[in-house]
């Protein structure tokens, strides 16, 4: 496969599961917020950190940080190109340079939901951040990724463009586990428990859709030494950490080429860390640190890929 082929194959899934992802954010952050009322500033800068958004929001807006901002610039903001509508725009681009390779459903679906978004986007205002509107836009742009992911699985061949699409898929994804656990983990885990904690709790398992799975394994109150077990270790659990890395490493040896062995490695290794770690020895040594160092970890994986497979970058 060219490169320039597999590159766009790999980014077209990366932006559409980024945009479910911010979706996932932005709704679990707002439906947090309503239960604070007026204390609700600190999920927003929360959302800000996970994305590493920060700096690109105080430049346009400055240090205030309100709903209204917030959810327009990670929503509806092309001047931010990690924003949701700018993902999906992103998606679309990459998809129609490659209509020849995905199938026509493929191409169709993601057409589909960029054109839907855009126009639909007005939603995201000031006005309906006070509304059930924005929810229901939420969830909208996650059900268009599970649409896409599921035309993808039931309509292509499963040969090397196949590959490419759910290696950028599982990347994307275990990069947003990391960092919505790392962040939220850090502000929900206080010395002494609060009202509001197992509703948090829940809320950050739903924003990743594990809080139906977590009674399921545990059968017990929420805490966040199991949550974190379960986002970082359970391979059964479709998000974790663990089970993200199984399938970047499955699908790598895969596609192997001449150039690739080093990122195999790093893949195989970090793989290996997640199927033999225990929460105990991970919490012992401080889960930031794990997150930021698993984090480093995807972006050389991310690089790597890039330089064995994809377009050279600039």
């Amino acid at each position: 496969m060219l490169s320039r082929t597999a590159d766009h194959l790999y980014w077209m899934a990366r932006y559409t599961e980024r945009a479910e992802n911010i979706a996932r954010l932005l709704d679990v952050t707002y439906r947090m917020s309503l239960q604070m009322h007026g204390s609700s500033g600190g999920y927003w800068g929360a959302a800000l950190g996970i994305t590493g958004l920060e700096v690109g929001y105080k430049a346009k807006y400055g240090d205030e940080i309100s709903a209204a901002n917030v959810v327009r610039f990670m929503g509806v903001d092309f001047d931010n190109p990690s924003s949701l509508l700018a993902s999906l725009r992103s998606a679309r681009e990459n998809c129609h340079a490659v209509r020849g390779t995905v199938t026509s459903e493929v191409w169709e679906t993601i057409n589909t939901t960029w054109l839907e978004a855009r126009n639909s986007a007005s939603q995201l205002t000031h006005e309906s951040v006070q509304g059930s509107e924005l929810t229901k836009y939420f969830e909208w742009v996650k059900f268009r990724s599970h649409l896409s992911r599921g035309v993808t699985v039931g309509t292509m061949l499963q040969d090397v463009a196949f590959h490419f699409i759910r290696l950028g898929t599982f990347l994307e994804r275990a990069d947003n586990t990391a960092r919505i656990l790392d962040v939220k983990y850090d502000e929900l885990a206080p010395e002494e428990s609060n009202a509001n904690e197992y509703y948090e709790w829940g809320a950050l398992l739903r924003s990743v859709s594990a809080f139906e799975i977590y009674r399921k394994v545990y059968r017990d109150v929420i805490t966040p030494n199991r949550v974190a077990e379960l986002l970082i270790l359970r391979e059964d659990m479709p998000r974790s950490l663990h089970a993200c890395l199984r399938e970047v490493h499955q699908i790598l040896g895969l596609v192997a080429n001449s150039r690739s062995s080093e990122t195999q490695r790093l893949a195989g290794l970090a793989y290996s860390r997640l199927r033999y770690a225990r929460i105990d020895d991970i919490l012992e040594v401080g889960l930031h640190g794990y997150l930021t160092e698993f984090l480093d970890g995807i972006a050389t994986l991310g690089n790597g890929i890039a330089q064995d497979f994809l377009v050279p970058m600039a």
